[in-house]
């Protein structure tokens, strides 16, 4: 097992080092997942959920979130676990405020670990705005990965400014020699600590102190700590956590405790996808080079400040170590049959057998909250009879039920033997056909290609375009499926900017 893993990816292997015993054999490289995003849709669970924080224990992948709620009702964590990071399982109130006597609200960012055959689970709770007020970052400690946890030392670890840091947000990163650290911090101030082979008490550096402040420029808060190749890289939020331009920043160092000089951002909104990435955690997949930033997003169209999603995407690294800025890549092929971040207008719909599949209806659709210009649009569409039409909708808005009900684009394709291409405003407009062979409940791949005014649709054959028009109506909007009196099933869906 590679021995650069952070704490996000502390395994039962590597606990096992620590214990001075031997392993367990990794799963079969068939089981390893190696996926571009969440393959199966983003978010990936379902629920206002913020500040994810993960861990590998026993071959399993588990996610602990932040519950993305008003702070009064911020009371309880859950957590959600995986296998194969496609199918989540749903543990909820692994840890309440029933369970901490000090901590009433505003229970935030868990950060799991393992060690000495416990588990546990680190969190800010209470949002404490001075030194007079009881809070700060608590540790409680468990039998199972699940919970229940329980307080584990009755009051706060720290509940104090030290250095500027409001005591929040918490990492913890064991590291290869097996000293663990804590960073954490808000109020644009970081620090870091030590943690005792106990993980309930601070240790000390070796000049006597105990806190050593390590706060990066356009530090926010969100601190995240990995390590790999022998290299410490440092992550942190940037920005207000409510506004769009929440980001994600890096340093990478020679060292656990710095110093860290930003390198740059390395996850940023985009407007065509979601706003307000950030506060992140890091994946490793064990005893691979395979790694994912895991954060929070904000849906397009929504403002709230807990309108906040749970995401993955890949994260890359170049040759020299640094990391590749990460696309927030759009993908849905329901493996984990269900569609979350769907929205449906007219029809009824539902996930199953690793499909998306709709009744027949005149004209409804499911939309994602996108906004692209200009992007190629891939989908697989199996129509359920030889009558109507079913592909894809773009560029749309003012979506409603109705058979026209949006403005916008769809190309779909007929059991008369058709591909059709047209244009609604409450009304629909043809703008062109074309004859392609039309099987029922055959796969048949249905690629739009959007380009400012140019719009191609291929069908199979993904080299020649079977329609290619202008028109300069719609400049933009969100990516869908629809149908037109036919049942149908969509699998592989995606969209990527061009």
């Amino acid at each position: 097992m590679d021995k650069t893993l952070t704490k996000k990816i502390v395994t039962a292997a590597l606990a096992a080092l620590l214990l001075g015993s031997v392993p367990a054999v990794a799963s079969s490289a068939a089981a390893v997942p190696d996926f571009s995003t969440a393959e199966a849709g983003n978010p990936f669970v379902d629920g206002w959920y913020a500040d994810p924080d993960v861990a590998v224990y026993d071959n399993k992948y588990w996610v602990f979130p932040t519950s993305s709620r008003v702070y009064d009702e911020q009371t309880y964590l859950d957590a959600f676990s995986s296998t194969d990071l496609v199918n989540w399982t749903k543990h909820p109130n692994v840890l309440t405020t029933a369970t901490v006597s000090w901590a009433r609200r505003a229970v935030w960012a868990p950060a799991p670990v393992q060690r000495n055959g416990k588990y546990y689970l680190y969190f800010g709770a209470n949002d404490i705005q001075s030194n007079s007020e009881l809070g700060g970052i608590g540790v409680a400690v468990a039998d199972r990965p699940e919970g229940p946890y329980r307080d584990a030392i009755g009051k706060p670890l720290i509940s104090q400014f030290v250095n500027g840091a409001q005591p929040i947000d918490q990492d913890v990163f064991i590291d290869t020699d097996g000293q663990a650290y804590m960073y954490y911090g808000g109020w644009g101030h970081a620090n870091v600590v030590k943690l005792n082979e106990d993980m309930t008490s601070l240790g000390q550096f070796a000049d006597g102190s105990t806190y050593k402040e390590i706060t990066p420029a356009n530090f926010t808060e969100g601190s995240q700590m990995f390590k790999r190749n022998g290299k410490y890289y440092f992550m942190w939020s940037e920005d207000g956590w409510t506004g769009p331009n929440y980001a994600v920043s890096y340093a990478i160092s020679d060292s656990p405790t710095g110093p860290f000089t930003k390198i740059s951002r390395v996850l940023s909104q985009d407007a065509a996808v979601a706003r307000g990435s950030g506060h992140n955690s890091v994946l490793n997949v064990p005893g691979t080079d395979i790694w994912y930033i895991v954060y929070h997003r904000r849906p397009l169209s929504r403002t709230g400040a807990n309108d906040r999603q749970i995401a993955y995407d890949r994260m890359t690294f170049n040759a020299d170590g640094t990391i590749q800025p990460v696309t927030m890549r759009v993908k849905d092929n329901f493996d984990d049959n269900n569609a979350v971040g769907w929205t449906t207008h007219g029809g009824t719909w539902s996930a199953r057998r690793g499909r998306y599949e709709t009744g027949a209806s005149f004209g409804g659709k499911s939309l994602l909250d996108t906004n692209f210009t200009n992007f190629v649009q891939d989908v697989d569409v199996i129509p359920r009879s030889a009558t109507g039409d079913s592909g894809v909708v773009f560029r749309v808005t003012q979506a409603s039920t109705g058979t026209d009900g949006y403005r916008g684009y769809y190309a779909g394709i007929s059991g008369a033997g058709q591909v059709v291409l047209g244009k609604a405003d409450n009304n629909w407009t043809p703008l062109a056909s074309a004859p392609v062979t039309v099987r029922p409940n055959a796969r048949h791949h249905l690629r739009v290609e959007a380009i400012g005014s140019s719009i191609k649709v291929y069908v199979g054959d993904m080299s020649t375009p079977k329609i290619s028009v202008t028109d300069t109506s719609h400049p933009s909007g969100a990516n869908g499926v629809r149908v037109f009196n036919t049942a149908a099933g969509f699998d592989n869906f995606a969209v990527a900017h061009r």
